[in-house]
């Protein structure tokens, strides 16, 4: 009853942070198989992580998945992998810069939910958020009024398969003036202007001034209100002997109907 109200709760408004840890669900790190360590590697069989997870997801909408990344799984693992150390995704194990999930697709994620199912060696890998509400009071006016204009563009993350899609420019800030929701990639994120690049170096200073650094833990698990907090990742040292770090993840969606036209064969009928 407690989960389901504080998860019903951050649903109706997420606060100042953006963010919420949920501790103690059930990750016996005993039980655990090594953690996997290829590419594109998802979770498709009914084990207690995934099922907790999907359960969550469930309280804040419906999860959802994207068919460019990671095969559409539902619930996908988030882990280092041999060779990709500097890749700026899921993959790597360098600093993962700020971003919004999805931020370059008409219908990002409203939530992103990640579950520690093992920490890192070293216990110096920490997920990094920054909510708009913070870093706002930080901006002046004029980027404020910058970031609002359609002087951005942002590209798919490197973890998606092939899109040359040409898009058009966009605000990094829509909606109410006082608590706008935002997209944005650290890496991915171009500005089309001389005023939108100085919006832009204001606007990651201002995040990295309210950046706060979690360090998740087995049973641990990590909820970013998608629409208005960006998420990174601290570096860390990968080892490869079947214990590293492993999260899995899962997005959700508030209102599916927003995104109807993108799935033309989900429909069903109701008769009575």
């Amino acid at each position: 009853m407690k989960l389901r109200r504080g998860v019903r709760q951050f649903r109706r408004h997420s606060g100042p942070l953006g963010s919420l840890v949920i501790h103690g669900l059930p990750v016996d790190e005993t039980m655990l198989p090594a953690t996997p360590s290829t590419p594109d590697s998802v979770q498709r069989a009914a084990v207690v992580s995934a099922a907790v997870l999907t359960m969550i997801a469930c309280g804040l909408g419906d999860p959802a998945a994207y068919l460019a990344e990671k095969s559409g799984a539902l619930v996908q693992d988030v882990v280092p992998v041999r060779g990709k150390e500097s890749f700026s995704g899921n993959a790597g194990s360098v600093l993962l810069t700020f971003h919004n999930e999805n931020a370059f697709h008409l219908h990002e994620p409203d939530y992103v939910l990640l579950l520690c199912l093992r920490a890192d060696h070293d216990r110096i890998a920490g997920l990094r958020t920054a909510c708009i509400r913070q870093a706002l009071p930080l901006l002046s006016a004029a980027a404020r009024e910058t970031l609002f204009a359609p002087e951005f563009i942002t590209a798919p993350p490197p973890s998606f398969s092939s899109d040359n899609a040409a898009r058009s420019p966009q605000p990094l800030l829509s909606g109410a003036i006082d608590d706008p929701d935002i997209r944005m990639a650290t890496i991915a994120t171009t500005a089309l202007t001389r005023r939108a690049e100085s919006a832009l170096t204001e606007f990651g200073r201002a995040c990295d001034s309210v950046a706060r650094t979690t360090m998740l833990t087995p049973g641990d698990l990590a909820i970013v209100d998608n629409r208005v907090t960006v998420h990174g990742r601290t570096a860390f040292q990968p080892r490869y002997d079947g214990a590293d770090r492993w999260l899995q993840r899962t997005f959700a969606i508030a209102d599916l109907r927003r995104s109807r036209d993108h799935r033309p064969h989900d429909g069903y009928i109701l008769t009575r």
